[in-house]
């Protein structure tokens, strides 16, 4: 069936014109991105297949766990419509974070949680990176440290301050994700704690927090007095 012979009142265009974007559900949302389907669905049902196809019931959550690759195997959607809908997605997450400037006081760990949560909850492999503070606890910015399975060998000490040491930081913090949407800390992660704590009382950087991301939700594990 097309969208066109669908009554007025449920056309997502007409819907918008009429009631405002609030009165959209998630599925005519995605289907005015759209805004085509195929011979045999229309835009809507289109629309529902796609963010149906990890949850049992339609989730805009769902999209971020879409690769290009993935998206443009799924029939209707072509390199265009991938595009669209992931570079829709980096909005999302940009926006989420607009309100949060590189000159971020850093307070407690939830201001962290919070800065980094939108990039960090959906990845699909675990990102480890720290967070170089100058003396008034102000984000000079953050590195990149490793991806992949968390362990003691990727995460090495050396690399950490070597960042620290380089853009002069006065104390760091570090912060990874699991992509299971768990964030209770790991006997990986605690042992890693343990040796960056060390490391930093030794070169005079001090290690104040390791803040694991979950979907979500967050953990400190200076809150949990392993720091």
């Amino acid at each position: 069936m097309r969208i066109q012979d669908d009554p007025s009142y449920s056309r997502p265009y007409e819907k918008f014109e009429k009631y405002g974007q609030d009165a959209l559900t998630d599925v005519e949302l995605l289907a005015i991105l759209l805004r085509s389907g195929t011979q045999d669905c229309n835009a809507k049902e289109l629309a529902e297949t796609i963010l149906c196809r990890y949850e049992r019931v339609p989730s805009l959550i769902s999209l971020y766990q879409f690769s290009f690759e993935e998206l443009i195997g799924i029939r209707g959607i072509g390199k265009v419509k991938a595009i669209q809908i992931l570079t829709l997605l980096e909005l999302c997450k940009r926006l989420s974070r607009q309100k949060y400037t590189s000159s971020l006081k850093v307070t407690s760990p939830k201001d962290v949680s919070e800065y980094f949560m939108e990039d960090m909850r959906h990845l699909k492999e675990e990102n480890f990176l720290i967070v170089l503070l100058d003396t008034k606890c102000k984000m000079k910015s953050y590195e990149m440290i490793s991806k992949g399975s968390l362990t003691a060998s990727i995460v090495h000490p050396r690399e950490v301050y070597k960042a620290a040491i380089q853009k002069s930081a006065h104390s760091i913090i570090a912060v990874h994700n699991h992509p299971s949407g768990d964030a209770s800390p790991s006997k990986e992660d605690i042992q890693i704690t343990a040796r960056l704590k060390q490391v930093g009382e030794l070169v005079g950087i001090p290690f104040l927090d390791h803040v694991i991301i979950g979907d979500g939700t967050y953990t400190s594990l200076k809150e949990q007095n392993y720091i």
